[in-house]
């Protein structure tokens, strides 16, 4: 398997472009669950531009109808990145400090509850974000009401 880096100025372009927007290319999520975690997952493939056909535990998205939960899931999302020793991106939970533009943030109660999934636009040092559902550009991470956040860093991306 082929190892390649993540990019992130890509994933970062792409936050910026559709933020405020929706991709035709995609579905609209908003309506059935919230449009976050599939817009973010849209973020990293373009960073990626690799996808994990597995049915179950991978990532892809085809149409609203195939597709895996870890497209547009939050928990899943962050299941798949965590876990993934096969094709596609992968990530690790780092601290805030170590977070980088391109990397996602996950927004959640006390008890472990993660409900939100933005993207890091820019770290400046106050962290910014990206994010549907609430649609937003560079909204500063500070603003939103949360209790817990855990940090993904993506790390690279795997192609065979």
């Amino acid at each position: 398997m082929q190892e390649i880096p993540y990019d992130r100025d890509a994933a970062v372009a792409y936050a910026r472009r559709w933020a405020l927007g929706q991709n035709p290319v995609y579905y609209d999520f908003d309506k059935i669950g919230g449009d976050c975690t599939n817009f973010v997952s849209q973020c990293i493939y373009a960073g990626a531009q690799t996808m994990n056909y597995m049915s179950v535990f991978g990532w892809y998205y085809r149409s609203a109808n195939d597709r895996t939960a870890s497209w547009t899931g939050v928990e899943y999302l962050y299941k798949f990145l965590v876990n993934n020793r096969g094709v596609g991106p992968y990530a690790r939970v780092v601290s805030q400090s170590e977070a980088e533009p391109g990397d996602i943030v996950q927004l959640g109660t006390e008890n472990g509850d993660f409900y939100h999934t933005p993207i890091i636009t820019a770290v400046t040092p106050t962290i910014l974000v990206a994010a549907h559902s609430d649609d937003a550009l560079d909204r500063p991470l500070s603003s939103y009401d949360y209790e817990i956040a855990r940090f993904l860093h993506i790390e690279g991306v795997r192609r065979r």
